[in-house]
């Protein structure tokens, strides 16, 4: 994330600045104040290696039978990035960024920049099993980073950019592992890949949902977000 002198150059020199720190920059000058609320959003209960760009297959049939919507919750690095690339998902129905598996209650971006709360930037996905399965999202997961660096995906370094992905219940673990296996086959490094227990969710500022949408023309999101999504193809308007 970027200094806030970086911020203020050039483009050319903000990338530079962007390969040598861990923070992508400071709150816009817009941006609505962290949240300070006491309740937390509660979980529910229960590449650089170059990326494969074919889209992932269901490696499961897609039933209808089941609950209307599911969670599942990722950390890949830049939450815009990984925000970016799953909400143009056919069958996902929201994204939401924010922070979980630390140690502290409502932390915010700046203690999280710090690196040492013990959270990760985390997207929550609400998704339809109709649509589109948990076996898929996951293979989209390690498709759409690095799962093989630890704690540092592009410009991001530091354990709030860990691969990980925390599961809800024990069917999800089980689909994890397996598609974890799945995906090692065709990396030539080994998987750093956390898969653990999702605890709480607490849901980042305002400012960082939906940030691409809001900023495409971001320095952040011309280097890298742009490119991650024209490599996995889902650059177009529609959904994949």
């Amino acid at each position: 994330m970027l200094p806030t002198a970086a911020r203020h150059r050039s483009f050319g020199t903000v990338l530079v600045a962007l390969a040598l720190t861990g923070c992508r920059g400071n709150e816009p000058t817009t941006a609505s104040p962290p949240a300070t609320t006491s309740t937390p959003a509660t979980a529910p209960q229960g590449p650089m290696v170059t990326p494969n760009t074919t889209p992932p297959t269901d490696p499961e049939p897609i039933v209808s039978a089941g609950p209307t919507t599911a969670i599942a919750t990722f950390g890949a690095g830049c939450f815009w990035c990984i925000e970016a690339v799953l909400e143009r998902l056919d069958g996902v129905l929201t994204v939401t960024a924010g922070y979980m598996g630390g140690q502290i209650d409502n932390p915010t971006y700046r203690q999280i920049c710090n690196g040492d709360t013990g959270h990760a930037e985390v997207v929550q996905v609400e998704f339809d099993p109709a649509k589109i399965s948990y076996s898929r999202l996951i293979d989209w997961f390690f498709q759409l980073h690095d799962p093989t660096t630890k704690n540092a995906q592009g410009p991001d370094h530091g354990t709030q950019y860990r691969s990980a992905i925390f599961v809800h219940d024990d069917d999800q673990r089980a689909i994890a592992e397996a598609r974890k296996v799945h995906a090692q086959a065709r990396l030539s490094a080994p998987i750093v890949t956390e898969i653990t227990a999702a605890s709480t969710f607490w849901p980042a500022e305002g400012y960082h949902q939906d940030f691409f949408r809001g900023n495409e023309g971001h320095p952040y999101s011309q280097a890298w977000i742009v490119p991650k999504l024209q490599k996995l193809g889902l650059d177009g308007d529609g959904k994949k």
